[in-house]
């Protein structure tokens, strides 16, 4: 139980203020530490990312950061990609699974210091 509730507050938390999905600090969270399949703990991260992503949203939007129409159009094609992908999902197996979320997060991770240095590297410029 205890272990859960970190998950979903460092989840959350992380969420919040980078606006990456908590899907990843829970489905490794939740592999690891609570022992579930990758089947499971990617279905469960799904379920936990819907409070998680309202209550966001909702916050950022007081503050005047949403594109409600982009939002909206984002999820209704979204829900098309997660039926999509459930079925994609449930057709590998769980290792296969591990090393597709890895390779991900991975890529996300490589793009996001490239950005990163990138933006750097044009700040130096202007100085």
């Amino acid at each position: 139980m205890i272990g859960a509730i970190a998950i979903g507050l460092a989840g959350g938390i992380v969420a919040g203020l980078l606006g990456v999905g908590g899907g990843v600090l829970f489905v490794p969270g939740l592999v690891l530490f609570l022992s579930l399949a990758q089947h499971q703990a990617e279905a469960t991260s799904l379920l936990a990312i819907v409070p998680v992503a309202l209550v966001g949203a909702l916050r950022q939007d007081r503050y005047g950061n949403v594109r409600r129409r982009d939002g909206l159009l984002l999820g209704l094609f979204s829900v098309v990609g997660a039926a999509g992908g459930v079925a994609l999902a449930n057709a590998l197996s769980g290792k296969a699974l591990q090393i597709a979320f890895a390779l991900f997060t991975l890529l996300v991770a490589v793009q996001l210091v490239r950005k990163t240095a990138r933006e750097a590297g044009d700040g130096a410029k202007e100085v």
